[in-house]
């Protein structure tokens, strides 16, 4: 379970960088929500923020894609969409 947790913070992580890249004010409360999750993981082990706030920035991040396809790439998609599969099945 620690693994899939951890692949969903990387995975959110990576969310992170890719919104910065957006640099659209639009995602700034998801950006800021998503980095306090990560901190709260890091201190309580407590992946259901991270979950929450996954699912939010993949829609985010696929609707930035089709408007913006050069700057969200594929692979951190993919990567967040297989992340919260995978914790979702847990």
């Amino acid at each position: 379970m620690n693994q899939v947790n951890e692949k969903l913070k990387q995975s959110c992580e990576e969310a992170i960088v890719a919104i910065q890249k957006l640099n659209d004010q639009t995602y700034a409360e998801l950006q800021s929500k998503l980095e306090w999750c990560i901190g709260s993981y890091e201190h309580d082990k407590n992946p259901a923020g991270l979950y929450e706030y996954g699912v939010q920035s993949l829609d985010a991040l696929k609707t930035a894609k089709e408007a913006q396809p050069r700057k969200v790439t594929k692979k951190v998609i993919d990567g967040l969409e297989k992340a919260i599969k995978d914790f979702s099945q847990n």
